[in-house]
């Protein structure tokens, strides 16, 4: 995903790991800045909008109904991009769980005694 990304536009990657382009404007009398509103928009306002919502709409359509369902409430692409890990591999603790499963299966594992060393590698094989 992140190569495609990164194919498609530079700007994109730099709108996922940054967060969202928020056109801002500065208010010289308190001098602090505020979201301009739609019509104070200018030609790179618009633009780099367009990015945000570019991008988003490449991560959305390239995973699956299951990561969809994890990342649908995400409101920017960030957001998207930092909740994908845990939607595709699960949280710490799932992974934690898996391992600790896999290691007692791995400490209960024996041959027994009508087995084959063969029968235990088709078995092995085809999990």
């Amino acid at each position: 995903m992140h190569d495609f990304i990164m194919i498609e536009d530079s700007e994109f990657w730099n709108v996922s790991c940054d967060g969202p382009y928020v056109p801002i404007k500065t208010i010289s009398e308190a001098m602090v800045t505020v979201p301009k509103t739609r019509k104070e928009y200018n030609d790179v306002d618009r633009k780099s909008i367009e990015k945000t919502f570019s991008a988003k709409k490449i991560l959305v359509c390239g995973i699956g109904t299951d990561e969809y369902n994890h990342i649908s409430a995400c409101q920017s692409t960030k957001k998207i991009w930092e909740a994908l890990p845990t939607a595709h591999d699960g949280t710490t603790q799932v992974k934690q769980s898996k391992i600790d499963m896999l290691t007692t299966e791995y400490e209960l594992f024996k041959m027994k005694e009508n087995e084959s060393f063969l029968d235990i590698s088709f078995y092995l094989h085809h999990q």
